[in-house]
């Protein structure tokens, strides 16, 4: 444990930071399944655009938070926007 004042004052913020980007990738997976669960019970095209949005915004969040790189996070989105255009790609042409 730290001994210094301003050394005690980071480490409680760290476990304020790191609660706070479990609850952001925590929110970031559920948004993944929800869409895949979408697909996987062939909901409506417009069901599952609209929760590809929101998952989106939610990519966009976390990495301007820094919780995933940007990297990360276009790429998982590239490729569930894929997913999303391959299982409705007759609905959605």
């Amino acid at each position: 444990m730290a001994n210094i004042k301003s050394a005690k004052k980071k480490a409680k913020q760290e476990v304020i930071k790191r609660a706070r980007n479990l609850s952001r990738r925590t929110s970031l997976k559920s948004a993944v399944r929800r869409v895949l669960d979408a697909i996987k019970e062939g909901k409506d095209a417009q069901v599952a655009q609209a929760l590809l949005k929101d998952a989106q915004a939610k990519f966009a969040r976390a990495k301007g938070k820094s919780v995933i790189h940007a990297n990360t996070a276009a790429r998982k989105i590239s490729r569930l926007a894929q997913k999303v255009a391959a299982a409705y790609r007759a609905e959605l042409a």
